[in-house]
């Protein structure tokens, strides 16, 4: 899961980050998004990620597609399933028939993709970068900077609509060098499922070898 969400980057503009401050501008953006998100019982989004690494060379494209209601989340990008019910993590490796279980702790600081929206609560200073437009849209671009300074990563760049409020795209930026970007290319607000959908099946994939680690 970590290797996925790491994440859910390069040193650029480290500098804005010694200065960030609790930002009103881009509070009352947050504030507005995150609202929205929580009148939103269920949703189903396809998203694709971008992982860079200039120093490595690395240049890789996923797609995927995340469902969530509440903390729960199922999460499908790369070859991997993720299923987090709140309790318990278990992500399924395709390539080797896998699944490791885990107990999930909202605790360890890693970013979770069904609270993305509510991460600059605790733990996070944000400051207002800027207004821009892209397709015709108008979006607010905001950056969390972390006041944990051991976390991996060191900054959290969000795009949010500035009409509707919803999250476009978020980028990752760690101590490696890597930049992880999560967009969104289409999102089903009233897409309704219960809880079972968010706890993996063995009986679903036949021969699949489980490890369990709680």
């Amino acid at each position: 899961m970590k290797k996925i969400m790491m994440i859910v980057l390069l040193l650029v503009g480290y500098a804005g980050v010694a200065n960030a401050q609790y930002d009103t501008k881009a509070k009352k953006v947050l504030d507005a998004m995150s609202s929205k998100y929580k009148s939103i019982p269920s949703f189903k989004a396809k998203i694709s990620q971008h992982l860079e690494n200039e120093e490595e060379n690395i240049d890789e494209k996923f797609n995927g597609e995340i469902t969530v209601k509440g903390e729960m989340f199922k999460l499908v990008l790369a070859g991997q399933e993720i299923y987090n019910n709140g309790n318990t993590v278990w992500t399924y490796l395709e390539e080797v028939n896998e699944v490791n279980i885990d107990n999930y702790d909202p605790e360890e600081g890693e970013t979770n993709p069904s609270t993305i929206y509510n991460a600059y609560k605790d733990g996070y200073k944000y400051v207002y970068l800027k207004s821009q437009s892209m397709s015709g849209k108008n979006y607010d671009v905001v950056d969390l900077i972390p006041e944990d300074k051991n976390l991996q990563y060191f900054k959290i760049r969000m795009v949010i609509d500035q009409k509707d409020k919803l999250l476009r795209s978020w980028k990752m930026f760690d101590k490696n060098g890597n930049r992880y970007e999560y967009s969104i290319t289409s999102f089903d607000p009233e897409y309704a499922v219960n809880s079972d959908y968010f706890k993996f099946d063995p009986n679903k994939y036949p021969g699949v070898e489980i490890i369990d680690l709680r």
